[in-house]
């Protein structure tokens, strides 16, 4: 009778890491060599009946724990992966039963987690209810706000718009802009809206940056704006105008679903396209690659600003004419990130931006400077990156400057064609950083705000080590 043959390489490695055993020992147990340990556990050998039984008489295991189905836990997860929040992000059950079989543990943490979101879903829900019942209206229907739904949107996709830039681009080329942009967005917006545009001094206009006056036609900017923002309330202005067909379309494209958020992705997708009035994307490009990316030289070239050059070098990803995927992140003192751009959600899906050993939080204490680093995250992936501070609107007497600090960086391989790659620091000045503390396992770190969540505090009364949350 031909032998049984089971795939359980998962299910053996549990075993043996519960027993605290490494390859070798288990190996000499079993009677098979260390390398064919390791296939059986990659599932690239099968678990034959006799080392089933040879398992269960040395190391004392259920033989339902190797050779048992994970039923019940996969119906729960194709539970989970059936809610609308989640539909389609798996596309049948096999990759389910596979998650089951290899990560059992990973299959339960997320049950919880699900099982924690139903919950605080019905509490928010309930004390919707209990608000409206008391003549309070809200208008938070879920857990995010329209403004998180539009960031996980443009987050998750590359920060490009084919149809916003070639249609800025083809208006720049007719508009004849030459040397002073500003001007000529003045005088289209007079000679085909009949809309003039007036600076007002801060008391008119103390708390807007732009006021579109439709009974007068005219467009209002506040003179607490730099003259390079001032010229992007233009460039929104004339995007909205001219380019309001492709926006549109995009907007559309995003499936925002309530229309607070396509309001907020309107917006986005307004100073996007004005953007690209600003800097159109072949130009750019060819001078980007021209100054390897030298930030001072194309804000300076383009007459745009340092926040607004690093903005545009994320959206680099025509076909056919690519520059170097950057991703961006922008912060302010207290860490709170404000907007995350570039390389298809990149920064949020493996730059986690909350390690304190990031430069982006050192720019604070030299304003105005570049700071160059080399990073290198747990995983092995390793990145170099330019962090700089930026000042918000001019600020009146006994007002505090709105400043913020903006992270602009790619991965370590394309270091060669930008040129902040002399001033990156040699192996030994790597930054050792980390997605963010609680997820971080690195040890002895100076800069630790607090323990990892996969291990136990280090407590020892006769050891102290270098942070307050060393761990096991």
């Amino acid at each position: 009778m031909a032998e049984r043959k089971i795939f359980a390489g998962p299910r053996v490695r549990r075993v043996r890491l519960g027993l605290g055993l490494t390859q070798t020992a288990m190996a000499d147990a079993l009677g098979i060599s260390p390398s064919y340990l390791n296939l059986i556990e990659r599932n690239q050998r099968p678990l034959t009946v006799q080392l089933l039984l040879k398992l269960a008489s040395v190391y004392k295991v259920d033989l339902d724990v190797l050779q048992g189905e994970a039923g019940g836990l996969t119906g729960q997860l194709r539970e989970v992966f059936s809610d609308p929040l989640l539909a389609g992000e798996i596309p049948g059950d096999q990759e389910i039963l596979e998650v089951v079989e290899a990560a059992p543990n990973a299959a339960l943490g997320v049950m919880k987690l699900y099982r924690a979101y139903r919950e605080q879903a019905a509490r928010l829900s309930d004390l919707a209810d209990l608000l409206a019942r008391e003549g309070h209206e809200t208008s938070i229907a879920g857990a995010r706000l329209p403004i998180d739904e539009v960031r996980e949107v443009l987050e998750r996709r590359p920060n490009f718009f084919g149809r916003i830039e070639d249609a800025a681009e083809a208006f720049a080329a007719r508009l004849g802009t030459g040397d002073e942009l500003p001007g000529a967005l003045k005088t289209w917006l007079k000679s085909e809206h009949g809309i003039v545009v007036r600076t007002l001094p801060v008391h008119a206009m103390p708390n807007l940056r732009r006021r579109y006056d439709r009974h007068s036609m005219r467009l209002f900017l506040s003179e607490r704006l730099s003259p390079f923002d001032r010229t992007r309330e233009l460039a929104m202005e004339v995007a909205l105008l001219a380019l309001g067909q492709e926006i549109a379309t995009e907007l559309d494209d995003l499936a925002l679903s309530t229309n607070e958020a396509r309001r907020i992705g309107r917006f986005e997708l307004a100073r996007y396209a004005a953007h690209a009035l600003m800097m159109p994307y072949g130009a750019f490009l060819s001078a980007a690659q021209r100054a390897r990316y030298d930030l001072d030289v194309l804000r300076s070239r383009f007459e745009v600003s340092f926040e607004q050059a690093a903005s545009r070098l994320t959206s680099l990803a025509r076909q056919g004419a690519v520059g170097i995927p950057f991703f961006l992140m922008e912060l302010d003192h207290a860490g709170n990130v404000i907007r995350r751009a570039g390389a298809q959600g990149f920064p949020l899906a493996r730059f986690g931006g909350h390690c304190p050993k990031l430069g982006i939080h050192s720019a604070f204490a030299q304003p105005g400077q570049i700071l160059v680093d080399r990073v290198e995250m747990p995983d092995g992936a390793a990145f170099v990156t330019m962090s700089r501070t930026l000042d918000g609107p001019q600020a009146g007497f006994g007002e505090r400057v709105r400043r913020t600090a903006v992270l602009l960086g790619c991965d370590l391989p394309n270091a060669g064609d930008v040129v902040y790659d002399g001033a990156l620091p040699g192996p030994m000045g790597t930054v050792l950083a980390g997605t963010a503390c609680r997820l971080c396992e690195r040890q002895g770190c100076l800069s630790r705000a607090e323990p990892p969540i996969t291990r136990p505090l280090g407590l020892d009364e006769m050891v102290t080590g270098l942070s307050a949350f060393d761990f096991q």
